[in-house]
Order: structure tokens, then C-alpha cells, then sequence
């Protein structure tokens, strides 16, 4: 079963539209990258599919019905919106345990999920000293702590270091082989590009693309061939349409069957015919342009 079903959902405060007509499925055993420039209506969406904010059109599924209908939610969905949002004089532990004891989750789970998340060392501590990095760390291991199918995360690298975004990374991929749906905020290209299967991407609150990652980045306009020859300056002029670097040439409109076959009927030598796909960054920054709400 689709693990989320977003259907024409919209939400409107007053008369700012955050989200419009938005509509895309988050299905099991594979990261959803959630991307869209700030102020796309990417939290209010996480919001609505949580039950936080009521859509003002639309609906929202979650396994098949609205969250508030899931009679153990926690064991269903597993969410990080804000790290910071805990009560700070608590210790990590009772944090998870409060948590757990209002689910009817087992209490050695807490044990269990602050050791995947490395909190087990200052379990004792107070949440209000802890860095943001740790927050995030606390959120994931609350949203692991009913062993969820789905899982919502709302920017889960923030304040963590390489060796926690690494760490951060490893966790999604295995959720999503283990059979989960993990549906991913992010404004990090890198991370998605290493970490998503598929992609949602708004602007406006609008629905930009629903689509794999490579189908994404096969949008873009800014894949080029890039050719190096001893006579370079000859095949700059037989192609003609071609952008001339001191070592090499590079092609946006043809292909490297194309560029390849001109220079054997002109006997021209190649050192180099290689495609250069765009990153996702690249494709990213080109694809929501016009979406973008605050720009310098």
C-alpha cells in the first residue's frame, strides 16, 4: 500500500496560499526526497500528512487513512519536524520515555534506539545543554523509538557533522531496504543526490516534479559532451555550435554518437568524447528558477 497519498492538497493562511493543489504518493522501500526552495510550503506539507495543520482542501492518507485515525500512531509514523522543540530540563531518556510510556511502546526500546542514534553516553544529561547536532540526533531516536513503517524528516542533517551526515545518510538507506517509506526535507543537493531514490519537488506550493532522481537531472539543459583532440581548433570549427576552452571543447546539442562520427569522416583524432551529466544541484537550481520566493 502507498505509504502517503497527498491529494490536490492545499493550505491557505489568510491570503497567502502556502500550498496549492498539491498532489504525489511516498511509497515503501525507498527515500522520497522532499525538495523546494524556502518558503515552497515544504513544513506545512510535513504539517498536514501529520495532522498538525488541517488542509484547507485535499486530503492527506497515511496507510490508507488520515493520521488522527491511526490508533497507534507512533508505531505507524515517525516524525522530526524541530529538534528543538523538547522540554529542555528533561534528560534524553525520560524524553523517549515519556514518549513511550504515552504510545504503549516497551521501555527497553529506549535503550535501543539512543544506542543507534550514539546518545547512550549522555542519556542522563539535560536536552536543554545539548548541542544542535545532539538535538537532531534525540528527534531521530523519538521518531525510531515505535519501530515505524514511514518516516518523516524535516531537515535531519542540520547541526550534524561529516561524520553524522554520513551516519545520518547510512540510517535512511537502510530504513528504505528494511521496506520503509522515508520521506526526506533537505535543501543539501549532495545528500539527496547520494540519499534519494525519487523526488518531490515544490515551488510556490506548487508541485514542480514527482520523479526518480536521474529522470530529474535528465531535465536539465546542462549535460554537455565534452571533447579534447590534438586538433581541437579544427573540431570547434566543424562543429560550429560548440564552446571553446584551451583544453577542451564542450557540447550542449549533440550527442557523443554525433560529435564522434563528424571527426572520423573528418579524420580529426579524439583524445576525449565524454558526457558530463549535471548534478542535481545544477538541475535543481535550474528547474525551480522561477519558483523561487526570496532571491539576491
Amino acid at each position: 500500500m502507498t505509504a502517503i497519498r497527498a491529494t490536490n492538497l492545499s493550505k491557505r493562511y489568510g491570503r497567502t496560499l502556502a500550498v496549492a493543489d498539491l498532489s504525489f504518493d511516498v511509497e515503501p522501500g525507498q527515500v522520497t526526497g522532499f525538495l523546494g526552495p524556502n518558503g515552497a510550503g515544504k513544513s506545512t506539507t510535513m504539517r498536514m500528512i501529520l495532522g498538525l495543520d488541517r488542509p484547507s482542501g485535499g486530503s492527506v492518507l497515511v496507510d490508507g487513512r488520515p493520521y488522527e485515525e491511526l490508533r497507534h500512531p507512533l508505531r505507524k509514523v515517525g516524525a522530526l519536524l524541530d529538534a528543538k522543540a523538547v522540554h529542555g530540563g528533561r534528560s534524553a531518556r525520560n524524553h523517549l520515555l515519556a514518549i513511550a510510556q504515552s504510545n504503549g511502546i516497551p521501555a527497553a526500546r529506549v535503550a535501543e534506539v539512543l544506542e543507534t542514534v550514539g546518545l547512550t553516553a549522555v542519556a542522563g544529561r539535560r536536552i536543554g545543554g545539548f548541542s544542535l547536532g545532539m538535538a537532531q540526533r534525540l528527534g531521530i531516536a523519538a521518531a525510531l523509538l515505535g519501530d515505524p513503517e514511514i518516516l518523516l524528516f524535516d531537515e535531519p542533517v542540520n547541526g550534524l557533522d561529516p561524520d553524522g551526515i554520513l551516519w545520518i545518510r547510512t540510517l535512511m538507506r537502510k530504513l528504505a531496504a528494511e521496506g520503509r517509506a522515508v520521506f526526506v526535507s533537505s535543501h543539501l543537493m549532495s545528500e539527496m543526490a547520494q540519499t534519494a531514490d525519487h523526488l518531490v519537488v515544490i515551488g510556490k506550493g506548487r508541485l514542480i516534479a514527482d520523479t526518480s532522481v536521474r529522470e530529474f537531472i535528465g531535465r536539465s539543459s546542462q549535460g554537455f559532451v565534452r571533447v579534447r583532440s590534438p586538433r581541437l581548433a579544427e573540431m570547434a570549427e566543424l562543429i560550429k555550435i560548440g564552446e571553446l576552452y584551451p583544453d577542451h571543447l564542450r557540447v550542449t546539442a549533440m550527442t557523443p554518437l554525433e560529435i564522434g562520427t563528424l571527426a572520423a569522416r573528418a579524420g580529426i583524432p579524439l583524445e576525449e568524447l565524454t558526457y558530463v551529466q549535471p548534478s542535481l544541484e545544477a538541475a535543481y537550481m535550474e528547474l525551480t528558477k522561477d519558483s523561487l520566493e526570496f532571491t539576491s
